[in-house]
């Protein structure tokens, strides 16, 4: 004896409208509608908001450009030898409260000493002896951020590459080691001028 199974027809429509109803509101809770509670976004503050950029200028006649010079004497002579004027551009800003341990920012343009992405910047210390180089041949843009590491604030460079002051020097925290292939060329072809300097006897 078989078992019927029989759905009138009013019956069967009640059926029909509650499955899919149910079904409508599942998917919208699915998709984060009806029934699904809202969830907050997060807004990560770029480091570039709060950070002071340093600016740049050719400063012809200036003690500051006449140390530039002196201080990056290689790659003037170096743009030299290939028929270049190169272009010097200079800044500097203080790295701590008070207006103390001041900082000179330097980039020299020229077309045989910039790579393939553009040119670099160097950044040097004010001390009791002169200028010491901190950081060499970085990348983009440069900033200071309000942040400080053992009294110096932290610099930013291209927008998303910190570095701090830890045991006497600037470290670099961006976990990449290579942004992207720029620094890679720019030490390649600074290895490449000096082998230069070296077989011309300059």
């Amino acid at each position: 004896m078989g078992i019927k199974f029989s759905i009138a027809c009013g019956g069967l429509s009640t059926f029909n409208r509650s499955f899919m109803l149910g079904a409508v509101f599942s998917g919208l809770a699915l998709a984060g509608g009806v029934g699904a509670p809202a969830q907050a976004k997060s807004t990560k503050v770029p480091l570039t908001q709060n950070a002071d950029p340093v600016i740049m200028t050719n400063q012809p006649g200036s003690a500051l450009e006449a140390e530039a010079r002196k201080l990056n004497s290689d790659d003037m002579a170096a743009a030299a030898r290939h028929h270049e004027t190169p272009l010097l551009l200079i800044g500097s800003a203080p790295l701590s409260d008070g207006g103390k341990n001041i900082a000179l920012f330097v980039q020299v343009q020229a077309a045989s000493l910039c790579g393939s992405a553009g040119c670099s910047t160097d950044v040097y210390l004010k001390d009791g002896k002169g200028w010491t180089k901190i950081l060499d041949a970085v990348s983009g843009p440069v900033s200071l951020l309000p942040t400080k590491h053992e009294g110096l604030r932290d610099i930013l460079v291209d927008t998303s590459d910190r570095w701090v002051w830890k045991n006497g020097a600037y470290q670099d925290t961006l976990a990449a080691t290579d942004l992207p292939g720029f620094k890679t060329s720019i030490k390649k072809h600074q290895a490449e001028m000096r082998q230069e300097r070296l077989h011309t006897g300059q």
